[in-house]
């Protein structure tokens, strides 16, 4: 578990840090939002019918999850600092590699990578977010993932400017990297210089103990309703909801501006109502959200629907990360490594079940579904024992 308090012998002022970490996650999701405004203009030019993309965009999470257990362990012996410095400075060198691919296999070799990088700055630049959280001795994690929203939307509005003006994917990624970088070398001096003390022996992966692993449960369960939406809002709204063309997108609109609306809210919320209450009212609007989409399948109330969700999941995954970090019973980094393995299982789980059941009955079942895992979260918290 992280020790510092403010009286710490750290030598700059909290705030300081804080901005830093806010600025990484900034940076991390900018990489990630750059690669994602331009899947289509790639999909174009390799020529990828929809069933392939599904297929190759499966390549970062599959990185992603492999480097689950090795990020936690660099963490744990190397330190969240030097990691977050290497874990930005490669998602943002393997950009590049994405917009250079010019073959199908290529693009595979350069998402799995991408994928590692992402996962590897994730685990550390949230173990730097537990040890500031624990500086200022209250909720702050939300906060810093909204950074990461806000990041998503600058990056798709970066990302339209340079498909306007037919900007080649490759140039596009080289600036955005090099953005990056700056900014990474810009925050290295005032990112915590430690964190828990390091473990020379730590093991590569553990098993999440009883705590941890109903943390686990708890993010799998949002993470499911998160990617769902990621996948499936536009297909809902198109197919579902039969809105026009020009309307397809509100539903994934509405859901990323509550989501990163109410990261911004949410630590202040937390520090009023505790943890487990926030959680729990974060569930039941999932489950509230969703089910309106479902009795109600019309674009205004699904709409309204999408955006109790977007609230819903805003604030969970941060507090089960910062829950995480504080375990007893093992270092920050390996610990949140253990519950991100579980619960990114979620995230990934998610699109696939949606296409499956909805293949066997209809998209609304699916998305019925899905409002009980809302439920489930709800349920989850209080078992979590998150306080």
């Amino acid at each position: 578990m992280l020790t510092y308090s403010p009286d710490s012998d750290l030598v700059h002022p909290r705030r300081t840090y804080r901005v830093a970490v806010a600025a990484a996650f900034f940076l991390q999701g900018l990489c990630f939002s750059t690669w994602a405004a331009r899947i289509p203009t790639v999909q174009q030019q390799l020529g990828l019918s929809d069933t392939e993309l599904g297929g190759v965009l499966l390549a970062v999470p599959f990185g992603s999850l492999v480097s689950l257990p090795l990020s936690g362990w660099l963490v744990a012996r190397h330190g969240s600092r030097l990691l977050t410095v290497l874990g930005l400075f490669l998602y943002a060198a393997f950009l590049p590699l994405l917009g250079l691919a010019n073959s199908t296999p290529l693009l595979l070799v350069a998402l799995v990578v991408f994928g590692l990088a992402s996962n590897m700055a994730n685990i550390s630049i949230n173990t730097q977010a537990v040890g500031v959280e624990a500086v200022y001795g209250k909720s702050i994690m939300a906060s810093f993932h909204g950074l990461w929203s806000l990041a998503g939307f600058a990056g798709a509005a970066i990302g339209t400017f340079m498909i306007s003006h037919n900007v080649s994917p490759l140039h596009h990624f080289l600036l955005i990297a090099g953005v990056v970088i700056g900014g990474v070398l810009l925050v290295r001096p005032y990112l915590l210089p430690s964190d828990a003390p390091r473990e020379a022996d730590a093991p590569i992966f553990v098993l999440p103990d009883k705590s941890l692993m109903l943390l686990g449960l708890l993010a799998f369960c949002s993470l499911l309703c998160e990617g769902t939406m990621f996948d499936w809002s536009g297909v809902y709204f198109g197919k579902v909801l039969h809105a026009d063309k020009d309307l397809v997108g509100v539903g994934f609109a509405a859901f990323m501006s509550t989501m990163a609306a109410g990261r911004f809210i949410a630590d202040w919320f937390t520090d009023r109502f505790g943890r487990q209450r926030t959680l729990m009212l974060s569930g039941l609007l999932e489950a509230l959200g969703l089910a309106m989409a479902v009795v109600f399948p019309s674009v205004i109330p699904a709409t309204i629907g999408f955006m109790l969700v977007g609230l819903g999941v805003s604030s969970v995954v941060p507090l089960v990360y910062g829950a995480a970090g504080r375990s007893k019973t093992m270092s920050p980094g390996v610990a949140l490594a253990a519950v991100s393995t579980v619960g990114f299982a979620g995230f990934l789980l998610g699109p696939p079940l949606i296409g499956l059941v909805a293949g066997i009955t209809s998209l609304r079942v699916s998305f019925s579904l899905i409002a009980v895992m809302g439920l489930a979260v709800a349920a989850l918290a209080r078992r979590a024992g998150v306080e």
